[in-house]
């Protein structure tokens, strides 16, 4: 890999929006790093576009909207003028019936039935009257804004399914982030004002717009990876790190082979940008940490999940992007609609790609599952739900996404603070980044941002910014547009840990 003189050598480990934003900025600074991905195929990580037979397909659904406008201006540098508007439609599914969500308080009300509309009513007056004062998990921080039969319809089998705890395991924190602004009384306001442009102050739930890449968000950044190329950089895939060893002189020595242990190398760096698992990252340096850091790395957890991608006749039974499954009956969390994202992703006239998203974890008995039985679960639950007729299918794949979301338990946040702090003593040059890297649940701004303020730090040969202060702090989530203060200025605050 030829570089200038005197620019530092940087080895960037995944190919993901933290990785690619990290060597795309480098190269913008006369920088040409090397980029290593696992993935034989894809770059992207979770936001890549997979295929199957010419239909595209999004492993978890990635909209495009950002609160900073760097990050907004570096997608339309990348991509320019090449982002569609999409209009936004999710809706939640229960007991055979939809409901607009974000919840549009009259309709949902009215589709429940007179009886238990009243009920939820009743409930939610009670809980308003009565609240819990210091709300410490999400099933008490709900009741809270909804009461507690709009909570168990609309948000408890859902959030289970995603995370495989109760909601009452699940800290009070985590709702703030997901659903900050929202209250039954909220919504209802939305509902009665004139609706505002995408990014004009609504609350991010709310949004009913949003930009998308029309083959998909891997298109944005097979692009950056062609640039990164253009530019001198690497992006290798196929190669898995298996080490990182720091140096006497202050260096890093970068350990990677090919698929089944073949062609083994190592690469010099000064330094090094890195957006795989912590807990894998700490497992493979040199020298090793004290056994304290390494427990901790090894005890963070992830949740994973698996994409069963469905191609079927389109009979137009819904155009939702995505549809909630508040169902208990059927093992399914979430099913996204391909081509009503865009309909680029469905090659073929007449024609549908669904994928449906089931949460588990890797190694457990759906994980284990053979692809024909996924299958045949996805064409059965889909024809339970009356969304499409088994008959309909004609074809079909599975995708499996390891470490999808990183697990908050009770643990975790002292755990991440043990290893952050060991590698800030004792590995400089490591650079930690994205949602895996930092195992935190970012989104993919967030993740971007981290490898910006990163890029940044190795130029001015400083840290000019401490990284781990951007974050989805709950009020970015869900509530808004581009302010006068981007994320290079405005600080986060630490992801809740399990109540």
């Amino acid at each position: 890999m030829s570089r200038e003189q005197n620019k530092p050598r940087v080895v960037v480990i995944g190919a993901g929006p933290a990785g690619l934003t990290a060597a795309y900025q480098l190269i913008k600074h006369g920088v040409q790093p090397m980029v290593l991905e696992a993935d034989p195929t894809y770059v992207g990580g979770i936001a890549r576009t997979a295929s199957y037979k010419g239909y595209g397909f999004d492993i978890g659904g990635h909209r495009f909207f950002s609160k900073s406008r760097e990050v907004e201006a570096l997608w339309d540098e990348i991509l320019p003028g090449g982002m569609i508007t999409r209009p936004r439609k999710s809706r939640i599914y229960y007991r055979g019936k939809f409901f607009a969500y974000p919840l549009k308080p009259m309709q949902a009300l009215k589709t429940l039935g007179a009886l238990e509309a009243g009920l939820c009513g009743v409930s939610y007056l009670r809980a308003r009257a009565f609240p819990v004062r210091e709300p410490k998990n999400f099933e008490q921080w709900v009741v809270n804004q909804f009461g507690q039969r709009l909570y168990e319809i609309f948000f408890k089998h859902y959030t289970e399914k995603v995370w495989g705890m109760r909601c009452t395991e699940i800290s009070a924190d985590w709702a703030a982030q997901r659903i900050k602004g929202l209250s039954l009384s909220s919504a209802v306001l939305s509902a009665l004002k004139p609706k505002p442009k995408s990014g004009d102050g609504v609350i991010k739930t709310l949004i009913d717009e949003f930009r998308y890449p029309p083959r998909g968000p891997g298109q944005l950044w097979e692009v950056c990876a062609e640039r990164v190329r253009e530019g001198g950089g690497e992006v290798r895939l196929g190669r898995r790190v298996t080490g990182l060893e720091r140096t006497a002189g202050g260096g890093w020595r970068v350990f990677h082979e090919g698929e089944g242990g073949k062609q083994p190398e190592r690469d010099a760096a000064d330094h090094v940008i890195c957006s795989a698992p912590m807990r894998e990252v700490v497992a493979g340096l040199a020298p090793a940490p004290p056994e304290p850091v390494r427990a901790a790395a090894a005890a963070l957890r992830y949740r994973d999940f698996l994409t069963v991608v469905l191609i079927a006749k389109d009979r137009g039974t819904f155009d939702d992007n995505w549809i909630y499954i508040q169902d208990g009956d059927v093992t399914v969390g979430r099913i996204q609609n391909f081509k009503a994202w865009s309909e680029a992703m469905v090659p073929e006239p007449g024609m549908a790609c669904y994928g449906l998203e089931y949460f588990c974890f890797e190694g457990d008995g759906l994980w284990s599952s053979s692809d024909e039985a996924l299958l045949e679960l996805g064409k059965r639950e889909m024809s339970h739900l009356g969304l499409v007729h088994a008959a309909d299918v004609v074809d079909g794949c599975v995708v499996r996404m390891p470490k999808a979301y990183p697990v908050y338990d009770d643990a975790y946040e002292r755990n991440v603070e043990l290893v952050r702090a060991e590698l800030a003593a004792h590995y400089e040059g490591l650079h930690l980044v994205g949602r895996n890297g930092m195992h935190r649940y970012n989104n993919q701004d967030h993740a971007m941002m981290t490898a910006m303020l990163v890029v940044e730090n190795i130029i001015a040969g400083r840290e000019l910014y401490d990284v781990w202060r951007v974050n989805q702090d709950a009020e970015y989530i869900e509530s808004g547009a581009a302010g006068e203060e981007d994320l290079l200025r405005a600080g986060g605050r630490s992801i809740p840990g399990r109540a």
